[in-house]
């Protein structure tokens, strides 16, 4: 993961040379090409590039599992290596001279990740007791093969729905966010902006053919962690002077006050008689130590204002939508809200 976006950052780059660097665009570039967030079609790339390995065979580091330091010396390397490639532009070389001193640059680059996080296994012997206590043992298996055998998933099912309303993204449309994305000639990340209540029902849908949803939100806005609650009427911000946030959910896209920061699964939704959704179930990934073991609920008010994204499969939408899927993509510029990254 870091690699291909060590790569496709340097792609970026080169694409970029005529750019100043002071310039908005380089300078966005330049901001964050390493950070541990991502989109669900990165995720996408990666899994059909490399395949799964079980995490026994290729567990935690220090570096994974605290990346803070790792990103910060590895974010260096890379803007040194952008400076020394626009510096060499600037002189006379070629952009095909350049890619190749590119790709020196991104073997060195995974070099220091290995040192980081080990090796990443190409082959292992998988083996295994089920739940009856029986034992079991595949022979040789590559990462691919795991993939194949013991996931299965085809990935290319899935789509992202998102809920942006904001005057510029009409609803019904499919978009992508320009230099956003890890594999270079991978899927690009794509985007079906809808209401929100049509994500709001691809989503029970999901869940009721007993599948869990990953979804985008902005998990800072409203909780309580230790509680593990999710609530508009949470904080009575306005009681300190009328405090309180009035913008709506485009206007804190707009103004920079809202977007996707944090990825988590929908696990089970509680709905009413007429069957619309009263509160959602989340699976968190920020261990077990709240009241919910892990988990959080979520208002299905708070999931209206601050859930932007979800992962559904193409199955669960409209024979109208499912056509919209096959159009266009519309690019977005690179620091368009909807290319924030989700951790």
């Amino acid at each position: 993961e870091k690699r291909e976006k060590a790569n496709s950052f340097l792609e970026s780059i080169l694409e970029t040379m005529e750019e100043e660097p002071a310039g908005r665009l380089i300078q966005h570039l330049l901001s964050d090409p390493l950070g541990d967030g991502g989109q669900w079609d990165m995720m996408v790339n990666l899994v059909q590039k490399y395949g799964l390995v079980p995490k026994t065979v290729y567990p935690e580091s220090f570096s994974s599992s605290s990346t803070g330091a790792m990103n910060g010396i590895l974010t260096g390397k890379l803007k040194e290596y952008a400076c020394t490639l626009r510096e060499a532009y600037k002189k006379g070389s070629k952009i095909a001279d350049l890619r190749e001193k590119k790709g020196e640059m991104v073997q060195e680059f995974y070099n220091i990740l290995t040192i980081h996080m080990g090796t990443p296994p190409t082959e292992f012997v998988w083996q295994w007791r089920d739940k009856k206590d029986k034992f079991h043992r595949t022979g040789v298996m590559t990462p691919q093969k795991f993939y194949k055998e013991f996931v299965g998933i085809n990935l290319d099912d899935y789509i992202c729905l998102i809920n942006a309303p904001t005057k510029d993204k009409p609803y019904n449309k499919m978009y992508t966010v320009k230099f956003l994305g890890n594999v270079v000639g991978g899927h690009p990340v794509r985007y079906l902006n809808v209401d929100i209540d049509t994500i709001k029902e691809a989503a029970i849908k999901t869940i009721k053919g007993k599948e869990v949803v990953w979804f985008g939100c902005d998990v800072g806005k409203q909780l309580d962690g230790n509680l593990g609650i999710l609530d508009l009427n949470l904080y009575d911000d306005d009681l300190l002077g009328n405090a309180g946030c009035k913008l709506n959910k485009a206007q804190r896209l707009d103004y920079n006050e809202s977007r996707m920061n944090h990825a988590m699964v929908l696990t089970a939704v509680d709905l009413d008689k007429k069957g619309k959704p009263v509160r959602w179930l989340i699976e968190n990934s920020w261990g077990d130590k709240n009241e919910g073991k892990g988990f959080l609920t979520m208002t299905d008010e708070w999931f209206s204002e601050y859930t932007y994204e979800v992962a559904v499969n193409k199955k669960y939408l409209s024979e109208k939508l499912k056509k919209v899927l096959k159009t266009k993509l519309i690019e977005l510029k690179p620091w368009d809200p909807m290319g924030s990254l989700a951790k």
